[in-house]
């Protein structure tokens, strides 16, 4: 079976090789000018989508998370939540998934989830953490439903300090009391440029964001 380490390397080589992950100077939510972007949206074609739902799937399964169904929020959730379904289904675990829409629909079925009703324990797909509103509303969602939020599964941990010194993912699991499990983070972002030497240019900017911006370890 492959390592937790060996899955993050794999999946952030893959990023970038895909563009998803890239380097420069670009500026986040909070204003702050960083020396990288994860864009999850840029896995845009059959092939990546289902290498992404495979690394989703193969980093939950080793989080130990106990689930019974899959929940992604609008957008970016959507097709997530599709993909890792189908990836879980491959290696014969079936479980059901829905997602939410922005607008409720008027006509038909009515409402704002579409898929399997939510039922029992579930576990939240999204790309990153940033704010905690999609994993707020998610929570609200299930709550309202009846069912319960067991964790959440997302791509990239950036590990950086959100309003206070806890990360978004700290804050996330703080304030709902449930687990955040990510396929790769900061730590592994380092490792992995460090080890490559086309990639020297970019370490010691990412190695200054993170003295500034990252949460103590």
């Amino acid at each position: 079976m492959v390592s937790m380490i060996d899955l993050s390397q794999e999946f952030i080589a893959f990023s970038v090789k895909k563009q998803v992950l890239k380097f420069g100077e670009f500026k986040t939510k909070a204003g702050r000018l960083s020396p990288y972007f994860f864009n999850a949206g840029l896995f845009n074609d059959g092939e990546s989508l289902l290498k992404l739902g495979e690394f989703y799937a193969k980093s939950i399964q080793t989080s130990g998370i106990q689930f019974d169904m899959l929940f992604g929020p609008a957008y970016k959730g959507i097709p997530l939540v599709a993909a890792i379904s189908i990836a879980f289904a491959k290696n014969g675990h079936n479980y059901p998934y829905a997602y939410n829409r922005k607008e409720a629909k008027d006509h038909g079925e009515g409402g704002t989830l579409v898929g399997a009703p939510l039922a029992g324990n579930i576990l939240i797909i999204d790309d990153v953490i940033s704010a905690g509103t999609s994993v707020r509303e998610s929570v609200e969602t299930i709550a309202q439903s009846g069912a319960k939020p067991s964790g959440v599964a997302i791509a990239l941990d950036r590990q950086e300090k959100g309003t206070g010194q806890l990360s978004a993912v700290q804050e996330v699991e703080t304030l709902h009391h449930i687990p955040v499990c990510s396929i790769a983070n900061l730590t592994d972002l380092l490792k992995f440029v460090h080890n490559q030497s086309d990639m020297a240019q970019h370490l010691l900017k990412i190695e200054q964001y993170q003295q500034q911006y990252g949460i103590a370890s």
